[in-house]
């Protein structure tokens, strides 16, 4: 098993930045691959960006790879999110994943998921 725990979410104004963090404990030997999702209130969940747990090799999202950057944490498998020029439209909860496939856009490929946390981009 994987614990997976978010941490940076808050609120922020328009044109603002964040930096969310995920600290993943348990089986690492495991993991592959770990990756942010958000769901914005009242829509699907979307996938962001994708980092592989060793070689940090990234694929991000075309749409948001301009203000949204996955990056390797301090400790191990740990994984940041940097969050730049943020939007009212990037109020969502914001979830970590991480799975033993190689990264991808599929929320099914991640077998594990932190509880999310709550952005909010006021106007």
């Amino acid at each position: 098993q994987v614990q997976l725990v978010e941490s940076g979410g808050g609120l922020v104004q328009a044109g603002g930045s964040l930096r969310l963090s995920c600290a993943a404990s348990g089986q690492l030997d495991s993991v592959y691959a770990m990756a942010w999702f958000r769901r914005p209130p009242g829509k699907e969940q979307e996938f962001i960006a994708t980092i592989n747990a060793n070689s940090g090799a990234v694929w991000s999202r075309d749409s948001m790879k301009d203000r949204f950057a996955i990056a390797k944490g301090k400790t191990n498998h740990a994984v940041e999110l940097q969050m730049n020029d943020l939007k009212p439209e990037d109020t969502a909860v914001y979830f970590c994943a991480a799975g033993f496939y190689p990264g991808s856009e599929l929320a099914e490929r991640y077998s594990w998921w932190g509880q999310g946390t709550q952005v909010t981009v006021s106007s």
